[in-house]
């Protein structure tokens, strides 16, 4: 029983994401975040302790030093999936600790 000239709810969402750029630059953030376990797996993951983004910069507290050295060396292909999940360019670099 749809009106005439009704929309879901999910166009009226993506209108008003589109409308309002700090709400968009907020979710993408929360999905670079999110995507680095995802992207990275369950074995990287046992050795992330904390991941924020602060300022396009995306900051990994990691326990192990040889992953640390592993992930540097993949820095601008990493930069360039989390980016591509987020929806848009949001990590302009990454800081692994």
């Amino acid at each position: 029983m749809l009106k005439h000239g009704s929309k879901s709810i999910g166009d009226i969402l993506s209108e008003y994401f589109e409308e309002n750029p700090f709400l968009k630059t907020k979710i993408a953030e929360q999905r670079a975040v999110h995507a680095w376990r995802e992207l990275l797996g369950s074995g990287v993951s046992g050795y992330t302790k904390n991941v924020y983004l602060k300022r396009n910069i995306l900051y990994v507290q990691l326990t192990s030093s040889v992953l640390r050295a592993e992930l540097q060396m993949n820095k601008q292909s990493l930069i360039e999936k989390l980016n591509e999940a987020a929806g848009m360019p949001i990590v302009h670099d990454i800081v692994l600790r």
